[in-house]
């Protein structure tokens, strides 16, 4: 049974995650948890969710290693450093300089509309900031997008970029964005779907090996945070994993330092037919296929999951997406911040600290709980392949991650100070990279046998030749 925790929820929160895994086994035996929220300054139980989805990964990692090995292992963790991963980005260094330095375009934050609403602007690729800046007719300056904004009400400025492919979300309280469309949509999918999707036959790992996913190859094409996470976790337990992404696709440096530990990194333009052949022949001995686009956008390339299933039987293809597969978001863009303020997390943070601004929650707690769960169930299903067979689809998206996060229920931590750097220094180490010295977070779960780390530091996007070798 899980022990040690001060918080029956996060026993209860954990025990259900495991439930969708349909595993008839109570691997939860096997993990020992620690301490209580708040850990961050918020009202939202983000230590809980982040114990809960760290913790369900690593028992899914463990899984895979007790079938391919037949040993048992234990896992204790710590809801304060487990919540210090999900702020991993704010603590990672290069040659001692902090990666999130001058991040935001003047043009992103929070901004009021005619009637004094709130509405996000996510501008920051190049070409999501030039949109926005066309739709309001403006120039690249907080002051000029504010006095823009005000000419529009949120709901119409939402709309109107949104429908242009652009980032941008109206500021709800939580009432409002239950009764929005969407959210009556997405409303009964469970935060993780394992779906059998082809038939195949059962594929056991090779004995011996070091680690849980020793020998596993996995195809990482993902930005930004949630993704990224997927493949940096499935990578600690010993994955191979490799960051497929084009070169003139945009990308955040300081997020493929902090996301990129363990993981190679190449090259492939899908729209070139050399290119994607060449990710055909890395697909025929892949694992795990990781996406993070929107529903629909990668199929006309070809790789779709039944596409998939039909040219590598035996995959496990994981998808995520901002808003969910369903509903009349299902198609939009969208990051963790825009989904906190669409789905009511931001409004609750302003009005519960009495605020006249938006508050966000302290760190991406969507991006990275989506990133865990994600690899959570592409480890489930990587065992059922062993033990059943057949190709599996993990669906996973930042907004049932949100809803989730909600229904864990409050805490009183707005006045919770955030751990310093010297506060965290045990929980930090070094790699040295392409980059510099890269000083990062370690993985916060502690195994009794295969301890999960990263074998190299992170590379720059498009380091590697597309080879598993």
């Amino acid at each position: 049974m899980i022990t040690h925790t001060s918080d029956p929820q996060v026993l209860n929160a954990l025990s259900e995650i495991w439930s969708l895994a349909n595993d008839s086994r109570d691997a939860l035996d096997n993990i020992s948890l620690f301490g209580s929220d708040p850990i961050l300054p918020t009202n939202f139980k983000v230590g809980t969710a982040a114990s809960v989805s760290i913790g369900a990964a690593s028992l899914a990692a463990l899984e895979v290693w007790r079938y391919r090995t037949g040993r048992e292992q234990n896992i204790t963790l710590s809801i304060h450093d487990a919540a210090i991963a999900f702020c991993s980005e704010h603590f990672t260094q290069v040659n001692n300089k902090p990666v999130m330095q001058s991040f935001w375009s003047p043009a992103s934050g929070h901004f009021n509309d005619k009637d004094g609403n709130w509405v996000q602007l996510h501008c920051q690729y190049p070409h999501l900031r030039d949109g926005v800046l066309r739709v309001l007719e403006c120039e690249n300056e907080s002051i000029a997008v504010q006095k823009a904004v005000e000419r529009w009400s949120a709901d119409e400025l939402e709309f109107v970029c949104r429908e242009q492919g652009l980032c941008v979300a109206q500021v709800r309280s939580s009432e409002e964005w239950n009764n929005h469309a969407h959210a009556k949509a997405i409303k009964n999918l469970p935060v993780i779907e394992i779906i059998k999707i082809g038939e195949a036959r059962p594929e056991v790992l090779p004995l011996g090996r070091q680690q849980p996913l020793s020998d596993v190859k996995v195809l990482d094409l993902t930005k930004v945070i949630a993704g990224p996470v997927c493949g940096r976790t499935l990578a600690s337990y010993g994955a191979n994993v490799m960051r497929v992404g084009a070169e003139h696709l945009p990308f955040l440096e300081p997020l493929v330092i902090d996301t990129g530990l363990g993981k190679k990194a190449t090259f492939l333009d899908l729209r070139d037919n050399t290119d994607n052949r060449k990710l055909r022949e890395l697909l025929k001995t892949a694992d795990i296929f990781v996406q993070g686009y929107r529903p629909g956008s990668i199929e006309k390339f070809g790789f779709g999951p039944e596409a998939i299933a039909q040219k590598r039987p035996g995959i496990i293809y994981v998808t995520l997406s901002a808003y969910g597969h369903v509903g009349p978001w299902s198609s939009w863009r969208g990051f963790d911040s825009l989904v906190q303020s669409a789905t009511g997390i931001v409004h609750e943070g302003m009005v519960g600290s009495n605020s006249n601004k938006p508050l966000p929650l302290p760190c991406q707690a969507l991006d990275h709980a989506t990133g865990y769960f994600a690899a959570f169930g592409a480890m489930i299903a990587l065992k059922k392949r062993m033990e059943e067979g057949g190709s599996w689809m993990v669906r996973v998206s930042l907004a049932q991650t949100g809803d989730w996060l909600n229904n864990l229920g409050r805490v009183e931590g707005l006045q919770t100070k955030k751990p310093t750097r010297t506060q965290i220094s045990d929980l930090l180490e070094k790699h040295e990279s392409p980059f510099g010295c890269i000083e990062h977070v370690r993985p916060p779960e502690n195994f009794s046998e295969t301890q999960p780390y990263w074998n190299s530091g992170s590379v720059p996007l498009g380091y590697n030749k597309p080879s598993w070798d």
